[in-house]
């Protein structure tokens, strides 16, 4: 550009912006195909969702994958306890707790740490329970974390855990 002689019209400042622009690496798709991909994202969410509430061993984060996470949700979910009716529990005293009735109020708060309590003692137990079980069974799998996963799993409403229950309550073999 600099030995040309004029001759010409000065070039607009757009059309030396275009022919400085690195061209685009990706096309610029249209619409149609945006939302054809954002459909096929969705699809794959919804696979993966499913593998993992399936508990497909491929689909499950790292928190939950191997033999001893199985058998800990298993055992988990073939028994009752406290923790999974803890949240109602609470909902209700809580309700009770606003009573304008003092001794409504204290009875509730009572079985409320009564159950409380209940419930981190019976974690306690039901962690010594796995890891003892997991030791038999598994005996080369480490036992660290698997008290704790057992008993937050004991803890939710049967119906929201995730992975879903694999066994019925009461099951034995698993």
């Amino acid at each position: 550009m600099e030995n040309q002689k004029k001759g010409r019209p000065t070039p607009k400042r757009k059309e030396v912006e275009k022919q400085r622009a690195i061209p685009r690496l990706a096309p610029a798709s249209d619409k149609a195909t945006k939302k054809l991909l954002k459909e096929e994202a969705r699809k794959g969410r919804i696979a993966q969702r499913a593998a993992f509430m399936r508990g497909d061993e491929s689909a499950l984060p790292p928190r939950d994958r191997g033999p001893a996470r199985r058998f800990v949700r298993n055992y988990i979910d073939s028994r009752r306890s406290i923790g999974e009716f803890f949240l109602p529990i609470v909902m209700v005293l809580l309700f009770f707790g606003l009573s304008p009735n003092p001794q409504v109020r204290v009875v509730a708060t009572i079985i409320l740490y009564a159950v409380a309590l209940y419930s981190v003692v019976e974690g306690f137990v039901i962690g010594r329970k796995i890891k003892s079980k997991v030791r038999e069974r598994f005996p080369d799998e480490p036992t660290k974390g698997l008290a704790v996963y057992g008993w937050v799993r004991s803890t939710q409403i049967r119906r929201l855990r995730a992975p879903l229950p694999q066994v019925k309550r009461g099951e034995k073999n698993f």
